[in-house]
């Protein structure tokens, strides 16, 4: 293995013509909102013997790639997409190329630096005090799961874990249950708080919760909210929640995994008052910071906390000590290997400028608010959820059929958009009722994409409820 690290000249030449074809990949966009090819590659076994590295990457080329889903076209509406910029791209392929380890400061002076100016500048965004720290993790799951132990560190003494209480509602991400049940909080342990016809968290039922949990010798310990939720966008009454959990002394975390960034646009970070009185919160670039996968944060009130939950000192990383006023990002977090996340949104933030990054974050809204009204304005469908965060929830109701009809209706009208290939949309639930939801995030797609898209869904919906369209 002496020639491990050289590169040959036939291997040199496939290197550069692979960076060709990702460069023409990424300038040509995908095909279509769905995965370019369908079912699975063959001959994907390890061989016991070389294979040449042309061949091979032409195998990653043209048979496994393409057989994923490319979120960055224009209409792909479903899930939270993450149409990640060309920036990212490079500054992820450079990044890796380079490999810097991102654990400690003596190792990656250079990367740290960014990640700990990012935090920094997210946390005042937030509106977070000066005592605010944070990293990188891989994204919302992983900082929602990092904040959930910080908050368990603080607030539940030791031996009380079985006495801990967290409150959610049924608009938090299915991430926030997998995190209480990876820290060792008992599903009874968990409240499931109502919401208001807005979806938003009953802060009335949250104080009435906490009260009786307390009368009954139990520990309130973490409530998490959402700024803007998957399902629907929605955005808890985070100032009511945060006067509750001072009050109450409960962690306050927030899982802003998706609609943090409107903390960027100034014409809706209004919507996120309150979102610096949290205790942590959760704040995804590979969403609408058009990071490609992973990059989310981790932001914390006190940086502290996180190093009470998460410092350990093992002797042999005694060489590793950082400068004073210098920080080793392993002891924030529970990654010791850990690359270097923040520096592809550096470099779209520093070619791009945060006012731009802001004003393609607000486009997402208006995206939205045009799917609205092409929505209202056309007979037959009722907006279930307006437009917020980008999203805008709605069914296909025309009078006449029931609810298991029009339930299948919907879904065959998803399906065959898809099919179709001009756009992607996913279903979900809201209030109890199957409807169609379409996240839209992109910087490059128009309003004629929202109102054509609402335009053949209807179309799609009509044909398989064997309906003629309306006069």
């Amino acid at each position: 293995m002496s020639d491990f690290s050289l590169l040959r000249a036939e291997d040199r030449a496939t290197f550069t013509q692979a960076f060709e074809s990702l460069a023409a990949a990424i300038a040509a966009g995908p095909t279509g909102p769905g995965p370019a090819l369908a079912g699975r590659p063959e001959g994907l076994f390890v061989r016991a013997t070389p294979t040449p590295l042309a061949e091979a990457v032409e195998e990653l080329l043209s048979e496994i790639l393409p057989r994923a889903a490319r979120a960055d076209h224009p209409r792909a509406f479903g899930f939270v997409p993450a149409p990640a910029s060309p920036i990212s791209r490079l500054g992820d392929l450079l990044t890796s190329a380079f490999n810097p380890h991102a654990g400690a400061w003596p190792q990656a002076a250079g990367p740290l630096s960014v990640e700990r100016a990012l935090i920094r500048w997210m946390a005042s965004a937030a509106g977070l005090p000066v005592t605010a720290g944070g990293l990188f993790v891989s994204g919302g799951s992983s900082a929602n799961l990092t904040a959930l132990v910080a908050a368990r560190e603080d607030k539940l003494p030791e031996g009380r874990l079985r006495d801990g209480v967290a409150y959610v509602s049924g608009e938090t991400h299915a991430s926030v249950q997998k995190a209480l049940r990876v820290i060792g909080v008992a599903a009874d342990r968990v409240r499931v708080v109502a919401t208001d016809d807005r979806l938003a968290m009953d802060v009335g039922e949250l104080a009435r919760a906490i009260a009786a949990d307390r009368a009954a010798g139990l520990i309130p310990f973490v409530a998490v909210a959402t700024a803007g939720s998957t399902r629907a966008g929605a955005v808890d009454p985070l100032p009511e929640i945060a006067d509750i959990c001072a009050r109450e002394n409960v962690w306050m975390h927030v899982d802003g995994a998706f609609g943090a960034s409107a903390l960027l646009s100034p014409a809706h970070r209004g919507l996120l008052e309150g979102i610096g009185r949290a205790d942590s919160l959760a704040w995804d670039a590979h969403k609408w910071l058009f990071q490609t996968y992973g990059c989310g944060a981790l932001l914390v009130r006190d940086e502290a906390a996180l190093r009470r939950a998460f410092v350990i000192g093992p002797d042999y990383l005694q060489d590793a000590e950082p400068d004073e006023g210098d920080v080793n990002f392993w002891d924030l977090g529970p990654e010791m290997t850990r690359p270097a996340r923040a520096l592809k949104l550096w470099l779209t933030l520093r070619t791009m400028g945060a006012d731009a990054m802001g004003e393609a974050v607000a486009h997402g809204f208006r995206l939205a608010e045009w799917a609205e009204d092409e929505i209202s304005g056309t007979p037959g469908w009722r907006v279930l959820s307006p437009a917020r965060m980008a999203i805008v929830t709605f069914r296909f109701e025309e009078d006449g059929l029931d609810a298991e009809t029009l339930d299948a209706v919907n879904r065959a009208a998803a399906r065959r958009l898809l099919e179709d290939g001009f756009a992607m949309v996913g279903t979900t639930w809201i209030s109890g009722v199957l409807g169609l939801r379409i996240c839209a995030l992109h910087p490059e797609a128009t309003e004629r994409d929202m109102r054509e898209t609402v335009r053949r869904l209807d179309r799609f919906a009509r044909n398989a409820a064997g309906l003629s369209a309306p006069r």
